[in-house]
């Protein structure tokens, strides 16, 4: 059922008034010289890249998330045998790679790279979406996070989540050298910041902002309730820019709470519009979707231009 323009639009009205008194209580800033820097809000972030219509984390749903207008497109990052951050969200390779059964299934931190990039990103895809099938998508290959950068450096923007970095020491200084590598951290750039980085793992967060203090920091949060999430919130300030809880957890209060902390709250992962306009009613920051392409048509229907929740340093 399509939401009722006239009754979004009256909730829109009442969230950014309660916004803007929340951040003038609580002695914010709205001016896009203080941290979260230049981050664009409310933000379409592409979560595996647009993962409904392509194969995730292949170059094929990037290239689409980009077309279809996101802002972000995320990587999830592992780490291979010999060394190498590649990206793919499981920590095992047999759901989303086809292939020899000892090049293409078992744990990535057990394969070099050589033996991942035998196996077949887009098969998988294929045969669980026939109605979404293309022939294109087969042969398609997982990809380094050093050739995603390389890619899209000067077209897209990265938000970047290190997964189970306890498989994986060191992890944080292995992204941040790559970062820097490519000259886009840990000096970032003040008005349009090119990555994000994101974790669950609050330890992994300190360490990458011990490395990289500059680098805009998220801490992930399952669905675990808004007041618990919100009781967190004063610790999260001190290393992060913001807090991406699941969507089941957001409600006005935590919104208001984060932004009385001075923190973006991106939520993950809608795909219904509905739901998409609801949450940006409520002044959500960005969203985490699978479908851009929607989520970029609901930034639009909601008439939301607000700058994100700003403090100084």
């Amino acid at each position: 059922m399509a939401p009722d323009p006239s009754r979004i639009e009256k909730r829109l009205g009442q969230a950014s008034i309660l916004a803007i008194l929340g951040l003038a209580a609580a002695g914010c800033r709205t001016d896009e010289s203080m941290k979260p820097l230049g981050l664009p809000t409310p933000a379409v972030i592409a979560h595996r890249g647009a993962s409904y219509a392509a194969p995730e984390h292949t170059f094929a749903a990037y290239d689409l998330a980009i077309a279809q207008g996101a802002d972000f497109i995320e990587q999830d990052i592992h780490r291979t045998a010999d060394g190498v951050l590649v990206v793919l969200h499981d920590a095992t390779l047999d759901r989303t790679m086809r292939g020899p059964a000892q090049a293409c299934s078992g744990a990535v931190r057990e394969h070099t790279l050589a033996e991942v990039k035998s196996c077949d990103a887009g098969d998988w895809f294929n045969s669980a979406n026939p109605s979404r099938a293309k022939a294109e998508y087969l042969g398609l290959r997982l990809p380094t996070l050093a050739e995603v950068l390389d890619r899209y450096l000067t077209t897209g923007r990265f938000y970047i989540e290190i997964k189970d970095p306890e498989l994986y020491p060191g992890i944080e200084s292995d992204l941040v050298a790559l970062l820097a590598s490519r000259g886009i951290a840990p000096v970032v750039d003040p008005v349009a910041p090119r990555v994000v980085v994101q974790s669950f793992s609050e330890a992994s967060l300190k360490r990458v902002h011990q490395l990289g203090p500059t680098i805009p920091l998220i801490q992930l949060f399952s669905n675990s309730g808004s007041a618990a999430i919100a009781g967190a919130l004063s610790g999260v300030r001190g290393y992060a820019v913001g807090i991406a809880p699941h969507a089941g957890s957001v409600d006005a209060a935590l919104v208001e709470a984060a932004h009385r902390e001075c923190l973006l709250l991106h939520t993950y992962t809608v795909d219904a519009q509905p739901e998409m306009l609801a949450l940006l009613a409520m002044g959500a920051d960005g969203i985490f979707t699978n479908r851009p392409d929607l989520m970029r048509a609901a930034v639009g229907a909601s008439g939301r231009a607000m700058l994100p929740a700003n403090c100084s340093p």
